[in-house]
């Protein structure tokens, strides 16, 4: 008799994970089997399991991943080259408490966002901070910024997020102001962060792409020497409608 206003109280309490599972032991018949520590820390259980869901939902949707990877639909049967045991070992997020980066290279439709935004899932489910940008709409974002006075509150929200993804590296020339921009980011986060980024182009034609050679070389010097490094090639997953 007392089960329902017990779980009224619960969810007032905002204790919905117990309150769920308060109500259903009430409708499991052997639940008197169970001694009262058992049963409570079945409920505690339950809470926790809640609280987690509900963290880690809110830290995907701060992410704006631009697909919806997990690695459970990671595809290793496509001929890619994709190192499937670097890639479960990034699967343990060892790298971003060692602050270290992921660059992922490759040909168009070869899967690079789609396994970027699987590792970034993974690290929102292990509790870190994530975000996902296209670095051909970052780059503007930030020049307006200047204007704005929006600048330094972007370069700062950039700074404390602990796994940083750019998507589309390389995709278009850099202005000065772009460079410069660059390295204020990756000097922010040398050290203390980790970053994820795709490109059509290997790191070894980085330096040359972004232009200026004493900035390339700040800029690469923060960013590649700490790094895990995907090569790809391969035939599009896009012909057969697959999951990139």
């Amino acid at each position: 008799m007392l089960n329902h206003p017990t779980v009224d109280k619960l969810h007032q309490l905002r204790l919905s994970g117990m309150a769920r599972a308060l109500a259903s032991q009430a409708q499991t018949p052997d639940i008197g089997q169970l001694s009262f520590d058992e049963r409570l820390g079945l409920l505690v259980d339950s809470e926790a399991a809640d609280r987690e869901s509900r963290q880690n939902a809110a830290r995907l949707k701060r992410a704006r991943l631009k697909q919806a990877a997990t690695p459970e639909d990671v595809d290793y049967r496509h001929p890619r080259g994709l190192d499937r045991a670097l890639f479960a070992r990034l699967m343990t997020g060892r790298w971003v408490g060692e602050h270290q980066n992921v660059l992922l290279c490759g040909p168009t439709g070869i899967g690079k966002t789609f396994l970027a935004c699987a590792l970034a899932n993974q690290a929102c489910r292990q509790g870190h901070s994530v975000l996902y940008v296209r670095l051909t709409r970052l780059l503007p974002t930030l020049a307006i910024g200047r204007g704005d006075g929006s600048y330094l509150k972007s370069l700062a929200q950039l700074a404390k997020t602990e796994v940083l993804v750019i998507d589309e590296w390389a995709l278009a020339p850099l202005t000065d102001e772009s460079r410069r921009d660059l390295l204020e980011i990756f000097d922010d986060r040398h050290g203390t962060r980790s970053t994820i980024i795709t490109s059509q182009l290997q790191v070894k034609h980085w330096h040359a792409s972004i232009g200026d050679p004493t900035l390339a070389d700040a800029i690469l010097d923060r960013l590649v020497h700490q790094a895990h490094v995907l090569d790809l090639d391969g035939e599009s997953l896009r012909k057969n409608g697959k999951p990139e």
